[in-house]
C-alpha cells in the first residue's frame, strides 16, 4: 500500500503505543496523542507526538482509539461514531458497544435477545441484597464490580464453596470497604471448564475470517496465584469460523453490522462439555494481546488496519502454530505506591544483552539517546512475544528473549501457555470446539 498518516489517540492510559510503534516502522507517518499528563512520556523517542488530536483529524487517513474512555462525560465510542459521520476512517466503537464492557448487564440482554447461551447472572445495586440471593440461592458465584470501580482488578472475586459462604463474606467486606465507590455489582454463577477469548475483527459490516482464540493469565503469581491484575500474559492461536464463534459472535455479527462497529472485539467464556457460557466483552484492543496479534500477523500490520478502517474487507496473513505473550514488569505492578515506584522503578534502563530486539513490544516505555528507559508510574515496560509450531515451542522462544534482557527488580510469571499443554487443548478439542 502507499504510505498513510495513522492518528492514534490514548484517551486514559497510553495503551497503543506499540501498535504506533509498528505501524512508523513500515514506513508510514504517525501521530500519538496521550490524554493523561503522568503517561505523556511513554513512547517519546519511539513514535511523533502531537499534543492536540482533533487538529490532526483533517491530515489522518486512518484514526485509532485504544481504549473505551473520554474522561467522564463522553466515551471514545461516541467520538469515533462523530468521525465516522464525518466521512473518517476510524477504528473504534459506538456508545453502545462502549457499553457492553461497562454495564455487564446490559451486555448479557444483547447475548441473550440474539440467542446466545449465557450463564445464570443477577445484577444487584444493594450489597443486602446481593448477599439474601447467595443465602437463598446457595453456590459458587464470581463478583464482578460495575461502574467506575470496575477496572480495580482486585475486586473481581472468584468463589469457591459450594454454599457461597466465601461470596457472603466478601460482600460483606466490600459493603464496609467501597460502599461509597462501589454502586452495584454481577453476580455470575461460576461454572467449571476451559477459559477461553473468542477474538474478532469486525470491519463495520462483518467480522474478518482468521479469528483469533487467546487464553487469559490475570493473577499475578504463577500457577493463577495471588492479586488480579490487567494481564500478566497471554497465548493463543489463529482459526477460523469454528463452533465457538458461530455460537457466540456469529449470532450477533447484525447487531454489529447496525452499530457500524470497526475493530477488535473479544468475548471471554468458559466452555465444558455442555456449552459455550460468554462471561464479558472486550469491545476494543486487549493488552497485552494487541502486541502478540501484531507479532503473529504475518502480513502488514498498518495495511491490516487501513483495510479494516476503510472497510475493504481484509485479509491478514497469520502465523499457523501458537503464539505467547509475557509482560515484564516491575514494582509496584498491579497497585499504586508513588514512593516504590520511584525507588525502584521511574526511569529504569531496560538492557538488552543481545542486538536483537525481535518479539520485544513495547508498554510504558520510552527512549532517551537511544536508551530505553521505564516510562509513565504503571510499572508495565514490556511485553515479550514467542511463537511456534506448537505451544511449548512458543514458550521457550518467549522465555529465552527474556533471559536476554536485564531490568532490577523486573518479575514476570513463567507459566503462560501451560494450561494449553496441560490439558486445556485436548479438552476443547474432545468436545468438538476446535474443528479438525
Amino acid at each position: 500500500m502507499d504510505t498513510a498518516n495513522f492518528l492514534f489517540v490514548s484517551a486514559d492510559a497510553a495503551l497503543i503505543t506499540d501498535l504506533a510503534w509498528q505501524v512508523r516502522r513500515e514506513g508510514h507517518d504517525v501521530k500519538y496523542y496521550i490524554e493523561a499528563e503522568s503517561d505523556r512520556e511513554i513512547g517519546d523517542g519511539f513514535v511523533p507526538k502531537t499534543d492536540d488530536w482533533r487538529a490532526e483529524v483533517d491530515w489522518a487517513d486512518v484514526i485509532i482509539f485504544d481504549d473505551i474512555w473520554v474522561g467522564s462525560d463522553i466515551g471514545t465510542g461516541e467520538l469515533a461514531q462523530e468521525l465516522r459521520a464525518e466521512g473518517k476512517a476510524v477504528v473504534g466503537g459506538t456508545p453502545n458497544t462502549d457499553r457492553l464492557e461497562e454495564d455487564r448487564g446490559y451486555a448479557m440482554e444483547v447475548l441473550e435477545d440474539h440467542g446466545v447461551n449465557t450463564v445464570e447472572h443477577h445484577v444487584f445495586h444493594e450489597f443486602d441484597a446481593g448477599i439474601k440471593h447467595v443465602q437463598q440461592n446457595p453456590a459458587p458465584y464470581v463478583i464482578k464490580p460495575l461502574g467506575e470501580v470496575q477496572n480495580v482488578k482486585r475486586l473481581l472475586y472468584v468463589g469457591n464453596e459450594d454454599d457461597g459462604s466465601d461470596v457472603v463474606d466478601v460482600l460483606r467486606a466490600y459493603k464496609k470497604a467501597w460502599g461509597h465507590r462501589m454502586k452495584g455489582f454481577q453476580l455470575q454463577r461460576k461454572v467449571d471448564g476451559v477459559e477461553i477469548a473468542i477474538c474478532g475483527f469486525f470491519d463495520g459490516n462483518e467480522f474478518v475470517d482468521r479469528v483469533n482464540f487467546n487464553f487469559e493469565h490475570k493473577k499475578l503469581f504463577p500457577g493463577n496465584i495471588g492479586p488480579s491484575t490487567g494481564e500478566m500474559g497471554t497465548s493463543m492461536f489463529w482459526a477460523g469460523k469454528n463452533r465457538l464463534f458461530e455460537e457466540t459472535f456469529g449470532k450477533i455479527e447484525g447487531w454489529l453490522a447496525d452499530e457500524g462497529y470497526v475493530g477488535s472485539i473479544d468475548i471471554n467464556c468458559i466452555v465444558n462439555e455442555t456449552g459455550i457460557y460468554p462471561l464479558e466483552f472486550t469491545p476494543r484492543f486487549g493488552y497485552p494481546t494487541i502486541a502478540l496479534q501484531e507479532e503473529s500477523i504475518e502480513s502488514s500490520t498498518a495495511e491490516f488496519f487501513y483495510d479494516l478502517a476503510h472497510g475493504n474487507k481484509p485479509e491478514p496473513e497469520v502465523h499457523g502454530g501458537y503464539q505467547i505473550a509475557v509482560r515484564v514488569v516491575l514494582p509496584p505492578f498491579p497497585f499504586d505506591d508513588e514512593k516504590t515506584y520511584d525507588e525502584n522503578s521511574r526511569n529504569a534502563a531496560v538492557v538488552f544483552q543481545t542486538d536483537d530486539r525481535e518479539g520485544i513490544h513495547l508498554e510504558d516505555t520510552k527512549q532517551v539517546d537511544g536508551q530505553w528507559r521505564v516510562a509513565g508510574e504503571s510499572g508495565m515496560p514490556i511485553v515479550v512475544t514467542g511463537k511456534g509450531e506448537t505451544m511449548g515451542a512458543a514458550r521457550e522462544q518467549a522465555y529465552d528473549r527474556i533471559d536476554n534482557i536485564v531490568m532490577p527488580n523486573m518479575y514476570y510469571r513463567d507459566d503462560i501457555g501451560e494450561r494449553w499443554v496441560d490439558g486445556d487443548g485436548d479438552r476443547l478439542q474432545a468436545w468438538g470446539y476446535l474443528g479438525p
